[in-house]
């Protein structure tokens, strides 16, 4: 069993585990609303350990999803730094928040993330817009309260400072 003071070893265990929610196949129909797993991770973490996950984790956890996805390199990194450091910077305040505030606080962050990575993507002439593809930041607001009290669960429960 791993120990409490071993915090880094769960924090990265829940970004393995959002990135293998990331690219679980789902039915073709369900693909637009698959949650943004691996922002609200690093968006929980950012905003309850910002000494601990940081602007750093999500570049490198968003550069594993690049490599996974088989996209452009860089830019879901990109994204996923950009969301974090806008989460990190306002840390106090959002933890302040109620859940349904922080929700949509997260689809906001979500949907930057959403138009940073169609951004990136055009400037490379592989990007079309489609407004399907904006459908995922309402399910990333819906499911985040959830995700929240997991994480909430596992950072008491295994005393992870």
């Amino acid at each position: 069993m791993l120990e409490p003071a071993s915090g880094r070893v769960w924090i990265w265990l829940s970004v393995m585990l959002a990135l293998s929610l990331s690219i679980m196949p789902l039915p073709f129909q369900f693909e637009p609303f698959r949650p943004d797993w691996l922002a609200m991770v690093l968006i929980y973490w950012a905003l309850a350990l910002p000494h601990r996950a940081n602007v750093g984790t999500a570049w490198v956890a968003g550069l594993l999803l690049d490599v996974l996805l088989g996209s452009t390199l860089g830019v879901r990194a990109m994204a996923m730094a950009i969301s974090t450091y806008l989460a990190a910077f306002q840390f106090q305040k959002i933890r302040n928040f109620s859940l349904w505030q922080q929700a949509l606080i997260i689809g906001l962050l979500s949907l930057v993330g959403k138009v940073a990575i169609f951004w990136a993507e055009h400037l490379f002439g592989r990007a079309s817009l489609n407004l399907a593809y904006f459908w995922s930041t309402l399910s990333t607001m819906l499911i985040w309260p959830w995700v929240f009290l997991v994480l909430r669960k596992v950072r008491r429960r295994f005393n992870i400072k």
